[in-house]
């Protein structure tokens, strides 16, 4: 019985519940942000949030339920990667790619896009794939010495990559990027919660230590950076993008830093190995396919169009006047 409550068969089922709440935050966070009557252009295309949006935002009652349910499902979350191995635990978070289409297709009343239903698919296959094949191979092990300091690093210079590109292009692609780097802080939140849970369970250090104090600090750092990039891509893209983004990359990241970090893929040959990047790569083309076949991409792109074409007639106009004037 003991072992039935602290086995794996719990942690999947917390990290399930953890999902939905996930969904239920993306739907409602997105909705208060992409508000286009919402202070600082919040939602309105092209524009950055701003920290003052953002503040104002951040008192609305649905983005203050979302972030309840954020935090419900971090905990649960949590609580799955004290009971069970980074890459059995992360990738059930892909749930919340159909439950949030789910969500959407209800508010909206209308049926999602073919293109929708492939990105659906294809992230959840591939991450399917990708968390059995990686846990056929994990061990759980503590982390060795400074490994945790090296990950903090390497994640946080991809992380402020991809923050860049976001901010200097509008639109899916912003979307994605921001989400992706949002996504990536997480993945470090999850193998750094891993990480010190391990080394404190092994009597390797203790729950006061520096070094799991420098830990938490981290975590704390990249909660916020990662909320940060999550409101930004919720006010360039629909919540299904983002939450695809979010549960696609962040697992891959934590099972990469769970595999190099904790040496949970010490015993993965290379063949398995190769299988992992061929499904890492089918996932990240179903958040593509997802961003770009969404709704909201194909009426922005037609409404580019749109305003394109009004605008060069009258450029033609005017050009056509200065010239008889002359």
């Amino acid at each position: 019985m003991i072992d039935l409550l602290t086995g794996p068969g719990v942690a999947i089922a917390l990290a399930m519940l953890g999902a939905v709440c996930f969904a239920g935050a993306a739907v409602l966070q997105h909705r208060a942000v992409s508000d286009r009557s919402g202070p600082s252009g919040a939602g309105q295309e092209g524009k950055v949030l701003s920290l003052r949006g953002l503040g104002a935002i951040a008192r609305r009652p649905g983005w203050l339920a979302g972030l309840a349910l954020a935090a419900g499902g971090s905990a649960l979350h949590a609580g799955a990667l004290v009971l069970a191995p980074l890459s059995v635990v992360q990738p059930i978070g892909v749930l919340a790619v159909p439950i949030a289409v789910l969500l959407t297709a209800v508010q909206r009343g209308s049926v999602p896009a073919l293109g929708v239903f492939v990105g659906v698919l294809l992230s959840i296959g591939g991450v399917a794939v990708f968390v059995l094949t990686a846990a056929s191979t994990a061990v759980s092990t503590p982390p060795p010495d400074q490994a945790t300091l090296f990950a903090s690093l390497v994640v946080a210079g991809i992380v402020l990559l991809l923050a860049a590109l976001g901010m200097a292009r509008p639109g899916w692609v912003r979307c994605v990027a921001c989400a992706t780097g949002g996504a990536a802080a997480f993945g470090l939140v999850s193998a750094l919660v891993r990480a010190v849970s391990q080394s404190v369970a092994s009597g390797d250090v203790g729950a006061f230590e520096p070094p799991v104090l420098a830990a938490a600090a981290g975590i704390g750092v990249a909660v916020l950076v990662g909320g940060w990039l999550v409101q930004q891509a919720f006010a360039s893209g629909p919540p299904e993008v983002v939450i695809a983004c979010l549960t696609v990359v962040d697992p891959i990241v934590a099972v990469l830093l769970g595999a190099v970090l904790l040496g949970e893929g010490a015993a993965t040959p290379a063949e398995t190995w190769l299988l992992l990047v061929v499904a890492a790569a089918t996932a990240t083309a179903g958040v593509i396919a997802l961003a770009r076949h969404h709704p909201d991409a194909v009426a922005a792109r037609a409404a580019r169009s749109a305003r394109e074409r009004t605008s060069t007639p009258a450029a033609h106009t005017r050009s056509a006047h200065s010239l008889h004037r002359r």
